[in-house]
């Protein structure tokens, strides 16, 4: 496995393989690597020739209160794992290869319909920051494909548009939510939770899960289901920031005959904000009595 720093060795292995025909799958990633990066790194070694993983903490993503200077930094057990896993190159840039002028974002990439909403209202500028970093990455790499988990569900709506809309080629690939046992998603922040926290935070896919069967069983009374699910995460000791019933594909607001659903959430425990979602098909004709 290959360590780079710099972007024009990168771009030139990269075309070098290309030359070669073969294709390219990258995965961007934060670093502090748990099972559910590796499964996004093990989806692009299925879907391709060479695998490219780029460990990059974007500075433009964090608040100012947020937890950028202490986000954990895990370079040695990073690759050993992403080598475990046949990643062929790993893309590791100090910030100012990616800011040559600072991180100020003189010239920024925005998606104004999906970045001030669930976690944009909650986290200003972040998604700004994501979107603009994602399409330096996308255009420093070229991959062929690039995976990107569920968890973070507006994320990967943010990314499928500016790709989209700035007609980059490239396809964008969902990697499922990697759980633990207790059904908690995977997350570099879960390491913020003491052991007692812990055992409390299986409660928001719980209570996710029971809002998606109460849809599914017919009761489309919205606003109360939200209210109830809200009251049974607080019940469990988690404080919400937003749980919403979302369409999945734009991520508006879901109202009479949609289908499609998707219920994102996120929630403060201690140290740590914990995000999940889950997906719910209604049969024709959706959701009936909306209220």
């Amino acid at each position: 496995m290959q360590t780079v720093e710099a972007i024009a060795p990168l771009r030139e292995q990269v075309a070098a393989w290309r030359r070669a025909g073969e294709c390219i799958g990258f995965v961007p990633t934060m670093g502090n690597l748990h099972g559910g990066h590796l499964a996004l790194v093990d989806e692009a070694r299925a879907r391709s020739d060479r695998v490219v993983a780029s460990i990059f903490v974007n500075p433009t993503q964090f608040g100012p209160d947020e937890d950028y200077e202490n986000y954990p930094r895990t370079w040695e057990a990073d690759c050993a794992a992403l080598e475990a896993h046949g990643t062929d190159l790993v893309f590791a840039p100090a910030v100012d290869a990616i800011y040559p002028e600072g991180p100020q974002l003189r010239t920024r990439v925005d998606v104004p319909a999906l970045n001030a909403i669930l976690c944009g209202a909650s986290r200003p500028g972040h998604f700004t920051g994501v979107a603009t970093v994602v399409t330096k990455l996308l255009n420093i790499v070229q991959p062929d494909l690039a995976v990107f988990g569920r968890k973070d569900y507006q994320q990967l709506m943010v990314i499928r548009q500016l790709v989209a809309d700035l007609s980059l080629p490239v396809e964008i690939v969902g990697g499922a939510i990697a759980r633990e046992p207790s059904g908690l998603a995977m997350s570099s922040r879960n390491a913020y939770l003491t052991q007692a926290q812990r055992a409390r935070a299986p409660a928001l896919y719980a209570t996710l899960q029971d809002l998606a069967d109460r849809l599914l069983a017919g009761d489309h009374r919205l606003g109360r289901l939200i209210d109830q699910a809200k009251q049974q995460l607080i019940n469990a000791g988690l404080e919400p920031d937003y749980l919403e019933i979302r369409r999945a594909d734009d991520l508006t607001p879901a109202g009479a005959g949609d289908q499609s659903l998707i219920i994102p959430a996120a929630v403060y425990l201690g140290r740590a904000r914990l995000i999940d979602n889950i997906p719910v098909s209604l049969p024709a004709p959706g959701l009936k009595g909306v209220s």
